[in-house]
Parts: structure tokens; sequence; C-alpha cells
């Protein structure tokens, strides 16, 4: 690739619209332009390392003989509907009809596809196992994208299912390609951590997710010091909270608390007006406060749930969101409040939560509250807040949820030490699914025995161009992008100091035989070869674009030697004229063999 002829424009500043460090310097660097919101054209440089991260992908989902395939990305209505996902995707999917008014959509994911393909084609258990899989652009309608790469409309996917007859054989084709993604980040080069996450509207039993560890991700995980615990904070299970004895707790009493619709203003009043008889002060942990919220069906219906927590907690709203999936959360409004005239907004007790109480709304509690344990909560009332509630004594709920925030320090549901909080990006997500999409689409194959059975699926994906944003964002330092060898564009980058070819005509000469040399070794190399550019431009946009290995020919050719720069480290070494291919070559492949990619 030459510089001079090359669809490149590096830019000086950051663009507006750009949020992220990665993000500005993949548009700065003449990686990717914004087309849309959420929608971006690949330019030379960024296609090279996608390819790259595709050639990754294939080849480790090829060692596990899985078999690609490509479907269509305009789908019919149909399938979606059989599964009920047309409804359930709500406004998260592009829907458009043809001329004659048929409904079609462009795919988000494709299950029923490669159901209804294995159904089309196999019949019985000498089939399967099966592993297909596809790596194309998915759609879908955002309604904030944002973070560049990272949460896109349009977007490159890895999706691949497994088909089995038997669990058994679901779980080796899940341990199969679980060990195929770690070969597949380990590869990619940036810190990732496998952990358990909610399957939730796709259903199925085991689930996990592959995090690439960043604190600008979207997703947050924990994990404890023993390594033998991570979770999405949407998957971890709090358990439930062991009864304890309320034989000596006082009987419940409504008492004046004047302006205290917040959790810190009752504190406040309870230590001034309602002192404990312990001589401890109250805090927030001895409230239960009632949340109550909006779930909006797939098909619009609106039904109100109302969550308890302990007062020093909030309600976590993406925990919250995968455990009512596929239904949205969204607030509690004033018009709420005027339909349901038995809530009194501040001071909303259990009196009135419940199905079979004066609300009819349900009413749900976090594990952690025991039966047996008293608390401070609304009268229903207002000015006013009941004490010694005792849960199973004096309220009782519908249910549990797991929705309460998860903190640094909160104890490890697997009983090793606590927890710690980070953040990462999810790039892939693997399921046992079972049969869910195999009953409603009615795939069953003859067992045996000559039964026909349901088959058994796995659904894994790895969002392909998300991890071009998630490489970038975990290796780039103040200066630029820093790719690995794996995936970056070009393996060196040659650098011709001089500004015209009449008068830096050896440095330029001995630049295009290096090049040429590199080339004829099998090296991909980025040469810039522009003139009338300044050497200062010309080394700011090597370290802006991130190739590992920069290779300088100016002014010390005279001296019989050129340069030699690591991009990551910034260390640089003179080499010798005569020998610098042999150096480069030996440099390149030396890392590649080392670092395995």
């Amino acid at each position: 690739m030459r510089m001079s002829s090359l669809f490149l424009r590096t830019l000086r500043d950051d663009p507006a619209d750009a949020e992220l460090p990665g993000h500005r310097l993949l548009v700065r660097a003449g990686y990717i332009r914004r087309a849309a919101p959420g929608i971006y054209t690949w330019l030379p440089l960024g296609l090279k390392v996608l390819r790259k991260v595709e050639r990754i992908v294939r080849e480790e989902m090829d060692a596990i003989g899985a078999q690609e395939l490509t479907f269509p990305a305009l789908l019919p209505r149909e399938p979606y509907e059989t599964t009920n996902r047309w409804t359930e995707y709500g406004d998260n999917i592009f829907r458009l009809k043809d001329r004659k008014g048929v409904d079609y959509l462009l795919g988000p994911t494709h299950e029923e596809m490669f159901t209804l393909a294995v159904k089309d084609m196999y019949g019985s258990y000498k089939d399967l196992p099966l592993s297909i899989y596809q790596i194309q652009n998915k759609y879908r309608d955002e309604a904030r994208p944002r973070a560049g790469l990272l949460r896109g409309r349009e977007f490159l996917m890895k999706d691949s299912y497994s088909f089995d007859v038997s669990d058994e054989g679901l779980q080796a084709s899940y341990d199969a390609h679980r060990a195929a993604y770690v070969r597949i980040f380990d590869r990619l080069g940036f810190e990732y951590v496998i952990v358990a996450a909610m399957s939730g509207a796709m259903g199925g039993s085991a689930s996990e997710e592959f995090l690439a560890v960043s604190a600008i991700g979207e997703d947050t995980f924990v994990r404890n010091d023993a390594g033998t615990y991570a979770a999405n904070v949407e998957a971890v299970v709090v358990p439930q909270a062991g009864p304890v004895d309320a034989s000596g707790v006082p009987a419940a009493h409504v008492e004046d608390t004047p302006d205290t619709p917040t959790i810190d203003t009752l504190v406040a009043s309870l230590n001034a007006n309602h002192p404990r008889p312990d001589g401890r002060e109250w805090t927030a942990a001895d409230t239960l406060k009632n949340v109550v919220v909006v779930l909006v069906q797939p098909d619009g219906a609106r039904v109100p749930l109302a969550i308890g927590v302990p007062g020093d907690r909030e309600v976590d709203p993406k925990r919250l969101e995968a455990q009512v999936a596929p239904a949205e959360v969204a607030a509690f409004e004033e018009k709420d409040f005027a339909a349901n005239p038995s809530l009194v907004k501040g001071y909303i007790g259990p009196g009135v939560l419940g199905e079979d109480k004066e609300s009819r709304i349900r009413y749900v509690l976090d594990p952690s509250i025991a039966e047996g344990s008293a608390w401070v909560t609304g009268a229903d009332e207002h000015g006013k807040h009941v004490l010694d509630l005792v849960l199973g004594r004096d309220f009782t709920a519908d249910g549990t949820i797991q929705a309460a925030e998860v903190r640094d320090g909160d104890p490890s549901p697997d009983g090793n030490g606590v927890l710690h909080t980070a953040r990462g990006i999810e790039m892939g997500h693997i399921f046992q699914l079972g049969r869910k999409f195999a009953e409603a689409l009615d795939l069953k194959v003859l067992d045996e025995f000559g039964k026909l059975v349901t088959v058994t699926m796995g659904s894994y994906g790895v969002g392909v161009s998300r991890a071009v944003a998630a490489v970038a964002e975990g290796t780039l330092d103040e200066i630029g992008l820093c790719w690995p060898r794996a995936v970056t564009p070009a393996d060196v980058h040659v650098v011709a100091t001089g500004k015209n070819r009449d008068r830096d005509g050896d440095v330029f000469a001995k630049a295009d035989e290096i090049t040429a040399a590199l080339e004829a070794q099998g090296l991909d190399v980025l040469y810039d070869d522009r003139e009338k550019v300044s050497p200062g431009v010309k080394f700011k946009d090597s370290e802006l674009i991130g190739i590992p290995t920069i290779v300088v020919v100016g002014k010390s050719l005279e001296n019989g030697v050129i340069e030699i720069k690591d991009r990551r480290s910034g260390e640089r070494r003179e080499v010798a004229v005569e020998s610098a291919v042999d150096e480069i070559v030996d440099e390149v492949r030396g890392r590649v063999a080392g670092a395995g990619a």
C-alpha cells in the first residue's frame, strides 16, 4: 500500500460526534467514516483489520468442524411471527414492506433461519451433531446509537448454532465452541474475562459472556479475589436470606415523619424524633424502599411492578431489565400515580402493594430481605412511616426479584470472599438454547429407535466489527492506535522522510527498495511515499495509524543506517542498511511467533 495513492485522509482534530478514545482515533486515522448515526463506512485500512478479525474467527470455527453458510439479511416475517419475536422485538428491528405490502425485516439475528434450514435438509439422528455458522451484517434499530462501532445499527457478527439429539450432545457442542472462543480472544490480543450471563428472552440454560475488560465498557461484571466466581451483574444471584427471629420485635406502629419523601430525609427524621431503643443510629439499611416501575410489554400493554429493596440500595436498571425481558422498563409517571390513587408518592408501603391488596400491583422483594426482619417503610399516608414492620408477620410479597444493585465488597455468591466490580465490552455470548426454537418451528428428527425427537440447540455469537473497536480501545495510547500483530492492517510502516524525489532521491530509492524486498518476503507494507509532506507529519501519521513496526528511512542513510521503531514501546534502534530487511523480517516474524498472534 502506497500512501501517495491510498484512499486515506488522516485528521488532526477529533471528530465532534466521537465519544470514546478508540472511536476518535479510528476516524482520525482513516479507518472508518460515519455514514449516518450508528452506521459506518469501512475504509481500506479499517477493512483490512476487519477482515483479519474475520479470518481469526473463521479459522477457529472451522477448526471445530463448524461449516460456514450465509443467509440473506432481508428476511420474511413469518418465521419470526411463529416464534413471537416479530412482536417481542418491538421497535428494535427494521421492518419494511415490498411493493405488494408483504412484511419483511432486516435480520437482527438468525435463529429462525438456521432452525428452518436444518429442518428442511435433515431428518435423522445420523445427520447430527451439526454446527453451522455465518459472518454477516446484522441490523438493529438502536434508539440511541453511540460509542462508534460498539453500539451501531449495522454491525458484522459471527453467529453459529449447534444441533444435537441429546442434552449430552449439546454440552459437548457448547464446550467445543467455548474452547474456540478462548482461542479467538487469545489471538485478538486484549484482556478479556469469561462471566456467567443471563439467557434473557433467548431462553435456555447455561449462558456465558466474553467481555473485553475496559473502563469504557457498557457492561458491569463482578469477580472475586479467589478467581472462583465471575458474572455479569445481571446474572448475579443473591442468595435468599435465611429467616430471623422476630419474637422480640414490638408491634408495628405508625409514626409522624413529615417532609420525609426520600431515604436521607427519613433517616434524619428518625434519628431526631424516633431514636432506636438499642442506642445506635438509624441508617438507610434499616429502611425498606419501595420502587414502582411500569413494564411495557411487546404488545404495548403497561403493567406496574413494585420492587422492595433495602433503603441503602438502588434498583439496578440493567438487572431489572434482564429479569423482565422481553418487557421494557419505564418510569412510573404522574399519570400512573393518578391512575393508582392508593399509592402515596414518597410514602409507598407494603400495606397497599401486592396482587391481593388495594393497588393490585405485583410486589416483589430483594432476596436479601429475610423473613422475620423488621423495617421502617412507607405507611401509605403523607408524612407517615411505619416502624417495626416485620416480613411474614405484618406483610408479605408476591415473590422475589434479582434487581438490587451489586456493589464492591458484597459477599461472593459462591462463598469465597467478596466481589469486586469492573466494566467490560461484550465481545461474545454463548447459550445453551435448548429446545425453544426447535419446538416453535417443529424441528424434529428420528432417533435410533425410529421415534421423532425434538432437536436441542446452542447459540454462539461474536461481534466481529465490535472486536475491532474493542481491540482499538484496549491497545491505544495517548498518541494513537497500537494494533496487535494479529489484526494490524500491515506488518510494517515504512516512512521515507524526504519531501521531493528530485532532491531526496537516495532516501526514496532506498525506501522503495526496502519496501519491495519486504513485500517479496511476504510482509504487508504500508509505505509513506508522499511528496511535499513534512517528516513531522509523516511521523505523526505513523504513530496515529498504529502499525507495530515503523521503519524510518531518512538522514541517517548518509551513515549507512536506518531506524526501526517499535510503536508500542517507543523503542528505537538503528540497523545497517545491508541487513535492514532481514532484521525487520525477523522482528515481525519473531513477535508473531512469540505472541502466538
